[in-house]
């Protein structure tokens, strides 16, 4: 009903930068708020940033000041800017989305994932 297309991660070196991105599509009357999780091996899945429908936003201590979530209202897409990227930032990262069907059901869903490894 709901799909997430997430941009490809990669390999970046300590201190690099990279961009992730995630597109909304299918019956979504609208959506509360989308944002990126991460899970490294051994470990759970932890909250990286979120931005909500007006915008508010929300960060993990790690990525503050680093990382910039933003969200394209018109195309249902949500960017993650992450700048000095540091080894432990290595993870697969989910993209989520709170969604609300043209049903009026509400609703999360989740992207298949995608790794970003930090290492020279």
């Amino acid at each position: 009903q709901v799909q997430l297309v997430e941009s490809e991660g990669g390999l970046v070196q300590p201190g690099g930068s990279l961009r992730l991105s995630c597109a909304a599509s299918g019956s979504i009357y609208s959506i509360n708020g989308m944002g990126w999780y991460r899970q490294a091996p051994g470990k759970e899945r932890e909250l990286v940033a979120f931005i909500s429908s007006v915008g508010l936003t929300n960060y993990a201590d790690s990525g503050k000041g680093r990382f910039t979530i933003s969200f394209d209202n018109a195309k249902n897409t949500v960017y993650l800017q992450m700048n000095s990227l540091e080894p432990e930032a290595t993870a697969v990262y989910y993209c989520r989305a709170d969604v609300r069907s043209r049903t009026g059901t509400f609703f999360n869903s989740w992207g298949q994932g995608t790794q970003v490894t930090v290492s020279s």
